[in-house]
């Protein structure tokens, strides 16, 4: 497994190994000793998640507070994606900043967000799959939501004409999101 880190301490491009032949091609999607030690963390998935979405659909920038906040492992099996983290680790130099990475069926790429981040994607191709580990369950009480087309934040997500949930539409402004006090990384 190959490991890039990116401009934001903590998020890493994960390229697995992949062993194409004549009738296709084998990977292992996941290997915890692999991860880990490609990684240099630990940590202990508990929830696998996937969604299916339609060609420029937006969906994020969610994530959840203390006790239940997650880190996410995430790759897509089929189509592409614009894959985003927001850093909202408040003692971060990075805090406010994003990082954006493409994420496809024929890249193989894998995004590890830790803790600490808020999660989002726009899909570039019709019928894009996207898989992620999570080393938290879902928890709707704590689940929160930062708003997508931010002007403060800065996310190119392309001209295209999107498709967005309403609870998406409605998330808070950077300038008013609020992140609990226990919000340590």
């Amino acid at each position: 497994m190959e490991v890039t880190t990116t401009p934001i301490e903590g998020l890493l491009i994960l390229k697995p190994q992949v062993f194409p032949d004549d009738r296709g091609y084998f990977m292992e999607s996941f290997n915890k000793i692999t991860f880990e030690a490609a990684a240099q963390l630990s940590c202990d998935f508990v929830q696998d998640n996937e969604s299916y979405s339609e060609l420029n659909v937006i969906r994020g920038l969610h994530f959840q507070i203390p006790p239940f906040h997650q880190g996410k492992l995430v790759r897509v099996s089929k189509g592409k994606v614009l894959d985003v983290a927001v850093d909202l680790r408040i003692d971060s130099p990075t805090f406010g900043q994003h990082q954006a990475i493409e994420l496809s069926d024929s890249n193989k790429l894998q995004f590890w967000i830790p803790p600490g981040f808020a999660h989002g994607f726009r899909s570039l191709e019709k019928g894009s799959i996207v898989c992620y580990k999570c080393t938290q369950v879902y928890n709707g009480a704590v689940e929160r939501a930062l708003k997508w087309d931010d002007a403060d934040l800065g996310i190119n997500w392309g001209d295209a004409q999107v498709l967005v949930s309403d609870k998406d539409n409605q998330a808070p402004a950077w300038v008013d999101i609020e992140l609990p006090e226990n919000w340590e990384f």
